[in-house]
């Protein structure tokens, strides 16, 4: 059997959607929401559902030549590592100073490794994607997104 990047993706996302359907039971609801037709757990079980019929559709229509092999030259390791603990500071530094600076400096960061060195171009491409995303979430969805210890602490809260 020959396994190609397709297959392997597919079963990556078949694994996610799975792991995702079955924790959407923690999804707390209010009293009476589970008679509701739409609730907080109609979207996600959608979205579990629509990713694993489209994976297990990426791995039966993948292709299976023999050119097609899985290869693992020429791909960057070291930079997936280093996004994969920026997500991980992006979850930490969030508690600390809250979603818009971090998701800035995230941002930044991710350009940063990605081999963008221009600072203009930096803060043009993270500030207002930050704020447009901030201002969608908090003030046209009404999500309350804690503005974060440090700037609690030092502007009050």
């Amino acid at each position: 059997m020959i396994i190609t990047k397709d297959h392997i993706g597919g079963l990556v996302f078949l694994c996610l959607s799975a792991a995702y359907g079955f924790y959407i039971g923690d999804i707390s609801m209010l009293p009476g929401d589970e008679y509701e037709p739409f609730n907080a757990q109609t979207v996600p079980t959608a979205l579990a559902y629509m990713g694993g019929v489209l994976s297990i559709a990426l791995i039966v229509t993948a292709s299976r030549d023999a050119g097609d092999r899985l290869s693992l030259k020429g791909y960057d390791f070291a930079i997936v590592v280093k996004l994969l603990a920026l997500v991980v500071l992006f979850g930490l530094a969030l508690e600390w100073v809250g979603f818009l600076v971090s998701t800035i400096f995230f941002l930044i960061g991710g350009y940063w490794l990605l081999g963008e060195r221009r600072i203009k171009t930096l803060l043009i491409a993270s500030v207002p994607f930050a704020v447009f995303i901030w201002f969608a979430l908090s003030q046209l969805l009404d999500i309350y997104l804690a503005p974060g210890r440090l700037i609690t602490t030092l502007f009050g809260g």
